[in-house]
């Protein structure tokens, strides 16, 4: 009997555990596969469709699985629903996922359901505490509570069964009145402490095991840096290219940080910010050695005194404020937003291993993969032609930059699963040796080729 419960206890913690982790993939797999057009919250449009509810609204699975796999295929072929879907969104054109398994799909749809049906948050917080940095809600855990509500009260019955018979079987072997136990020793039991030390051992190695794989990701982490650069004004609203400041992720494994250069290609001009006026673009000045007060660089600039230099661009922040050419003469107010202006630049630009003013800035790192990883941004820019959204998310409308994805290896694994080779019958000379694909490719055997086919999921190509 002992041995049963303990059976049925455990197979229903394991099905929880594996219900969570279908989430959890399914997740992945819709933030790689279906982020980009669809909305996350599941209940309002983007470019395609809000995808709450969508089993619903097909007639079957299998038409369903058929469209997100090739929906061009399900229209061409007249089903009623991809027709009407076509007829409402063309000439939009969802992009084929024939790679994903039915068991993947399931997944996708399980943690869109999930997300669908759980009660909206309160408010939204961050990883750092920052306003404008959304953080994602984890799948919900409710079902942990469910089954957690299931194995106390199985855990419970199952005890004061055992009791009763053992209690029956005593009094008859000793010709006694059975007693009846008491409530007490129901949790005192053998049993009940063997289950209770069974499922303190499970759920603490699955706990272990989980925080040691996620140990070193950093997921929506937006850290403060030295300087208030908004994305959202300069690749959003001004609709900058991505690889003008990160000019580096087209010819080089590292997309590389802006050198203070590249900002003053257009500072030089534009010495006012739209949000804080002087008081986050004067460090550029300061940084660069610029004085916005002649339009020229200083020179011998690195042989300035930090005093040397607030003289200077003190009387630029206010100049900007009051008309005059002296600081000395600024009113109250005038002195105060000058003053308190350059001890935010000071405590910027410097640090206890950067005490000078002059010279780079020192950028927070966000996105860091460990040591032992190669990951070049070239091979996936330049060759892949990946945008830069679907591994850093839209950075456009990013107040504060975050990491977005969890750049994990299964995040990765997943992704050249998925994704096919674009360069793939382009008369790429590096592709002419799988002349076994190409012939496939011509036949219509396949569609495409995905990364994991020209060995992208092999061990040395990244640990090496």
């Amino acid at each position: 009997m002992r041995r049963l419960v303990l059976s049925s206890l455990g197979f229903l913690f394991a099905l929880a555990l594996f219900a969570q982790d279908n989430i959890d993939e399914g997740k992945n797999l819709f933030r790689t596969n279906c982020a980009t057009c669809h909305n996350k919250n599941m209940k309002d449009k983007l470019i395609g469709p809000a995808l709450g509810g969508v089993e619903e609204r097909w007639p079957n699975t299998e038409d369903l699985h058929a469209w997100i796999r090739n929906s061009q295929k399900l229209i061409v072929d007249g089903n009623p629903r991809a027709v009407e879907l076509w007829k409402e969104y063309s000439p939009t054109v969802m992009q084929p996922f024939e790679n994903l398994t039915d068991a993947q799909i399931a997944n996708i749809l399980a943690y869109v359901n999930d997300v669908f049906t759980a009660a909206p948050a309160a408010a939204q917080t961050t990883a750092t505490g920052q306003e404008g940095v959304p953080v994602e809600s984890n799948s919900k855990n409710y079902v942990y509570y469910i089954l957690l509500i299931a194995l106390v009260f199985l855990a419970f019955m199952m005890s004061r069964v055992i009791l009763n018979t053992r209690g029956i079987v005593n009094a008859e072997a000793s010709g006694e009145v059975p007693v009846k136990p008491s409530f007490w020793s129901m949790f005192t039991n053998r049993t009940v402490i063997g289950f209770a030390i069974f499922a303190l051992i499970v759920l603490g190695s699955y706990t272990t095991v989980k925080n040691g794989v996620a140990l070193g990701r950093q997921q929506n982490y937006a850290p403060d840096q030295p300087i208030k650069f908004s994305h959202v004004t300069h690749a959003g609203l001004n609709k900058i290219d991505c690889q003008y400041c990160h000019d580096g992720a087209r010819r080089s494994k590292h997309s590389i940080i802006p050198a203070t250069n590249t900002c003053m290609n257009c500072h030089r001009a534009i010495k006012n910010g739209s949000t804080y006026g002087t008081a986050e673009l004067t460090k550029i000045f300061v940084a660069a050695g610029f004085d916005p007060n002649t339009d020229k660089y200083i020179d011998d600039y690195e042989s300035l005194t930090n005093d040397e230099i607030a003289a200077i661009y003190k009387k630029w922040i206010g100049n900007q404020y009051m008309e005059t050419a002296e600081v000395a003469s600024l009113d109250a107010d005038g002195t105060r937003t000058v003053e308190e202006q350059w001890a935010n630049i000071e405590e910027s630009l410097t640090s206890d291993t950067k005490p000078n003013l002059q010279g780079p800035i020192e950028w927070v790192r966000i996105h860091a993969l460990p040591d032992h990883v190669f990951f070049s941004h070239q091979q996936h820019v330049t060759v892949g032609k990946l945008e830069c959204q679907q591994c850093h998310g839209k950075v456009e409308e990013m107040p504060v930059v975050r990491q977005y994805s969890t750049l994990s290896m299964g995040w990765c694994v997943n992704c050249h699963r998925q994704t096919e080779v674009s360069s793939f019958g382009d008369n790429n000379y590096y592709l002419d040796s799988y002349k076994k694909y190409h012939d496939e490719l011509e036949a219509g055997k396949r569609t495409g080729v995905t990364v994991e086919d020209i060995g992208g999921t092999e061990c040395q190509k990244c640990h090496y």
